[in-house]
């Protein structure tokens, strides 16, 4: 039973294995439908960095970027989070801008004018003042702005430890249960 629709729209920065890491994450999980959408981009920085991408792995549905009629272009189709992982600037800017020219940036539009929950994960370093303001700008829209930027109380030991550590508060802000550190856990 289907108990949650997730949008994951990978962007064409680096970062790769942060989409590999978070649609693993979501695969292992019960109730949720995860439709994806893909930039040109992604699929070539998902070569260079993992190898090859291969839908079939995956147990989701996958959408073109120029296909409006995916359900998620719509809000009636209910979708409650999308995730836009990795998200590089010049996404960030056409969100900002509210220029619909393709899936991702449509879906993107989609949960802001329906006030439903948008995670970016921002792939860039250092800001521009235009970044800055694009990222102030979708904020005060509604999205949240989650940049990928590892934490270590965790002592993470290998590079899915250190990526988990973006996943997992990418997945915290989409309120799905994760076991994960929490900070001054006992445990």
């Amino acid at each position: 039973m289907v108990s949650r629709k997730i949008v994951l729209a990978i962007g064409g920065s680096s970062g790769s294995v942060y989409a590999h890491r978070l649609m693993t994450k979501l695969k292992a999980m019960e109730g949720i439908q995860c439709d994806v959408v893909m930039s040109s981009n992604a699929f070539e920085n998902w070569r260079l960095e993992l190898g090859d991408f291969d839908p079939a792995m995956w147990p989701f549905t996958f959408f073109d970027k120029m296909d409006f009629n995916a359900p998620f272009a719509s809000g009636s189709a209910r979708y409650d989070t999308m995730i836009v992982c990795p998200c590089s600037m010049g996404l960030i800017g056409r969100i900002a801008s509210g220029v619909s020219g393709d899936l991702i940036t449509r879906a993107a539009d989609v949960m802001l004018k329906e006030r439903r929950r948008l995670i970016l994960v921002a792939r860039e370093t250092p800001y521009s003042l235009i970044h800055l303001k694009n990222m102030t700008t979708v904020t005060e829209a509604g999205a949240i702005v989650c940049p990928a930027t590892p934490s270590f109380y965790s002592k993470p030991s290998t590079i899915d430890q250190v990526v988990d550590t973006v996943v997992d508060r990418v997945l915290d802000l989409a309120n799905l249960e994760v076991d994960t550190f929490r900070w001054n856990d006992k445990d």
